[in-house]
């Protein structure tokens, strides 16, 4: 009778952990993505702006949120990133 009511658990359990990949990939590409793009925007002198600062603290969240497996919030922040970079590129 155990057997009946761990078996729905487990599977519950199981398929919960499941969801948690859906972003997984596209949060890592971004990631990567926004650094390369970081540091290209570093070595062309916009270091010093403020989007590129607040593409900075994007990633940085980015990161910490990857780490959580947070994936969804993840991309978001990593794309926001890559907005802010272009637009410090941008002279913005």
């Amino acid at each position: 009778m155990k057997a009946w009511i761990c078996l729905p658990l487990i599977a519950l359990v199981l398929a919960g952990c499941a969801g948690k990949t859906a972003y997984r990939d596209s949060c890592g590409t971004e990631i990567d993505s926004a650094w390369q793009e970081l540091d290209l925007a570093k070595a062309e002198g916009f270091a010093g702006t403020v989007s590129y600062s607040k593409a900075l603290s994007l990633l940085t969240g980015a990161k910490t949120q990857q780490q959580f497996e947070a994936f969804e919030g993840c991309t978001n922040k990593a794309q926001k990133a890559r907005f802010y970079i272009r637009e410090s590129r941008a002279g913005r």
